[in-house]
């Protein structure tokens, strides 16, 4: 027998553990993610009762790739997009809480006398809260349709985006050793630079690179070459110094804006979900049961310190935001728990050698404990509201009631501030673009084109194709929204505004003249004078040159038709929520959408049958029937299934429609193989009570519920299509299809004499 090797005998027993404990767990309604911490358990040599991992090193490199896929596919289903509209009250609750957590994890680390690493990284840790486990949450309590979900999900999308800011600046943390403010500042510049420059690059070639291979990407090759790309941002990220994990994110980003996103992220499921259980597992290897005894004190407080300081700070964060107490109350207590990324946080300090081996397990028993106790804490923002509520000075209420009042005015903005944000936004951009295009210039096409041509020409040659690549992005940064309604408008108003407005434009004319600047001092030895005057005619040429406007005008309208392409594809496809839906929410109205199962009672029922305005105070604003939505239907539109529903309601109200749903499903059938379909030939002797009467008549359809598919008649061929009323005679063989039990009946009806 040959022997396994290593690493399969390992994936066999981590598999088996984890499948054994995923069934148990989902028997119990507790969260997969603690199954996989088990059986990392169980399969660790901290119990002695089961085999155990043999290479260890080999598990540590699938969880890195668990970690990848985890945030690859986190980032399919974040876009920045997203992030744009989750609104200012979601960023100030979030970033409080982050902030909040932060300090208080350092505080207990120095509380307890740690490392300084080991402070920092617990206050990381701390500071975020579980996406999964927070969204199972809501889905087993049956909240996802209350008001205050869609805020702690606005939260949540936050947090995400700001634990990858903060993985980066952790990693540089740990690299440089130090906490120099140019060291930080270099780190926070240099991660913007990236960003910028990944997110701009790929909008604008991967959608286009997609659009043009449609015809070859199958189900197999689209995973092939997402997972390619993802994998190459890895690369390009660990190449520049930031986390693999990284990459894989801001490439999840990316593709969340392609048309394509939706079957991507379907299709990288499966494999997300094993190697993240990998990761999962070697999290629960890490757990060391006499090092928790030992440091159960720490765990305690930090348990203690989750559970307070998420209520208080997540809560006054909220509050701060502008959403009213109970609101407010609700979020803080459903954010108290800790969990991915803290592992994943932890497991970046294990690599690193920067924090201590007692933080991991003790990070894990954290975790596991804020787990168990999320669905408690949920229910208990209500009571908990119920009594500060009674006990709150009235004055204190009326001034709450003033300051959250105010949330649904909108601040007008004036043309200034608008004009100012769009020129920053296009200078950032296009800078960054004009940088990474002249860096691969120098560093790339001078050097071969000084090898083919010699030093001189070849140093010409490259400045001149480094000018034409750079050109569009520069006469872009000098004359995007200088016609714009906001810069005619503030020309129009007032004479003194003519000087602040063309010192702008000459701002980014000298910009402009920076780079050319700067390329020809790079590769040219000239006078400073004649560098000016070369950099002055060229961006003179670059203004008035209509090919160039051209050119910048059909890269933008390129860029942006890719990133609204998926939006456009929703509202092609009638899938896009009505405008509507978020002013509902100004007031204690909601709108939710339900898809009605298959095997749901309410289908082939009319609404008018259903009455659930006045049963359940309910209105249907919509019904979404594959590419068609069905805006106000009336009383007579039929329910069918797999119908999407766009009911309104407040949050009772949607909670209870909810749980009827799920209550109004056809009775499971306990034993499907009774009622498989089965062929039969009967042969029609001169006894049976058949001969002489046609199939209508002897009612093989409608008493026995059988179908007769064909029939022989006297050795002849068959017949398919039998006439149902013609007598059938002796020796007819006929061909029937029905369940076993119905067919017996029948053969014992054509055994019987008249």
């Amino acid at each position: 027998m040959s022997q396994l090797a290593p690493l399969i005998s390992d994936l066999a027993l981590i598999l088996i553990c984890a499948g054994t404990m995923t069934l148990i767990f989902k028997r119990l309604k507790q969260p997969l993610v603690l199954g996989y911490i088990v059986a990392g358990f169980l399969c660790s040599p901290h119990f002695k009762f089961t085999p155990s991992v043999v290479d260890t090193d080999n598990i540590h490199i699938w969880s890195d790739i668990g970690v990848i896929f985890l945030l690859f596919a986190l980032g399919l289903d974040f876009s920045f997009k997203k992030l744009m509209r989750v609104g200012g009250q979601a960023v100030i609750a979030s970033c409080t809480i982050i902030l909040c957590m932060i300090m208080i994890g350092i505080f207990v680390g120095w509380m307890f006398d740690w490392q300084r690493m080991d402070c920092i990284y617990l206050g990381g840790m701390l500071a975020m809260s579980s996406t999964t486990i927070i969204y199972k949450a809501f889905d087993d309590m049956g909240i996802r349709q209350q008001r205050f979900t869609g805020i702690v999900l606005s939260i949540l999308i936050l947090e995400d985006i700001l634990a990858i800011v903060l993985m980066v600046m952790l990693s540089t943390l740990a690299v440089s050793t130090n906490f120099e403010g140019s060291e930080m500042i270099y780190s926070i510049m240099k991660l913007a630079f990236f960003l910028i420059l990944w997110f701009v690059v790929g909008i604008y070639l991967i959608p286009l690179f997609l659009k043009r291979s449609s015809k070859f990407l199958s189900n197999e090759t689209l995973l092939i070459v997402s997972l390619a790309l993802c994998f190459g941002m890895v690369y390009l990220a660990a190449l520049v110094g930031f986390s693999p994990a990284f990459g894989a994110f801001i490439m999840g980003s990316i593709l969340a804006e392609t048309t394509q996103s939706e079957q991507i992220s379907r299709l990288v499921s499966p494999v997300k979900d094993l190697f993240g259980a990998i990761f999962f597992v070697s999290v629960g290897m890490m757990v060391d049961p006499h090092m928790i005894m030992e440091y159960k004190i720490p765990i305690i407080v930090i348990v203690l310190s989750v559970l307070l300081g998420q209520t208080i700070f997540g809560t006054a964060g909220v509050l701060l935001s502008g959403q009213p107490l109970k609101i407010s109350m609700q979020c803080g207590f459903s954010l108290t728990q800790i969990g991915e990324f803290a592992f994943i946080i932890a497991s970046l300090g294990v690599s690193l050698h920067v924090t201590s081996d007692f933080l991991y397990p003790i990070v894990v028993a954290v975790s596991v404990i804020t787990t168990f106790m999320t669905p408690y804490m949920i229910r208990l923002a209500v009571p908990t509201y119920n009594i500060v509520n009674k006990r709150l000075p009235d004055r204190w209420k009326r001034l709450l009631d003033r300051y959250t009042s105010g949330t649904s005015t909108t601040a007008h903005t004036n043309n200034w501030k608008k004009l100012i944000i769009n020129i920053l936004r296009i200078v950032s951009i296009y800078s960054v673009l004009s940088i990474a295009i002249t860096i691969l210039c120098l560093q790339i096409v001078v050097p071969l084109a000084t090898d083919l041509a010699g030093n001189l020409w070849g140093k010409i040659i490259g400045f001149i194709i480094t000018i034409i690549v750079i050109a569009p992005f520069l006469r872009a940064l000098i004359m995007k929204k200088n016609h714009s309604p906001e810069f005619r408008s503030l020309w129009a108003d007032n004479r003194f505004n003519h000087a602040p407005l063309i010192s702008v434009i000459l701002l980014r004319i000298v910009i402009a003249m920076g780079f050319i600047i700067f390329i020809i001092e790079e590769l040219f030895h000239a006078s400073a004078a004649l560098i000016v005057g070369i950099a002055i005619v060229l961006v003179c040429g670059i203004i008035f040159s209509r090919f160039l406007k051209k050119q910048s005008i059909v890269l933008e309208r390129t860029f942006m038709k890719n990133l609204n392409s998926k939006e456009l594809q929703e509202e092609d496809t009638r899938t896009k929520q009505p405008d509507y839906a978020g002013k509902l929410l100004e007031r204690d109205l909601h709108l939710s959408d339900f898809e009605v199962p298959a095997d749901s009672l309410w289908t082939g029922k009319t609404l008018k049958e259903l009455a659930w305005g006045k049963k359940y105070d309910v209105h249907v604003a919509s019904v979404i029937r594959g590419n068609y939505r069905i805006n106000i239907p009336g009383g007579d539109l039929q329910i069918f299934p797999n119908d999407t529903l766009q009911i309104i309601g407040t949050d009772k109200q949607l909670a209870t429609f909810a749980q009827l749903m799920k209550e109004v499903r056809q009775t499971k059938d306990t034993d499907f193989s009774k009622h498989e379909m089965k062929l039969k030939q009967f042969a029609i002797d001169k006894k049976s009570s058949l001969i002489g009467h046609s199939i209508v008549e002897n009612g093989i359809r409608s008493q026995f519920h059988c179908l007769v598919v064909g029939i022989e008649t006297n050795g002849s061929n068959l017949l398919h299509t039998p006439d149902p009323k013609e007598p059938l005679k002796e020796n007819d063989v006929m061909w029937v299809v029905g369940e076993e039990t119905d067919l017996n009946k029948l053969l014992l009806s054509c055994s019987t004499s008249n």
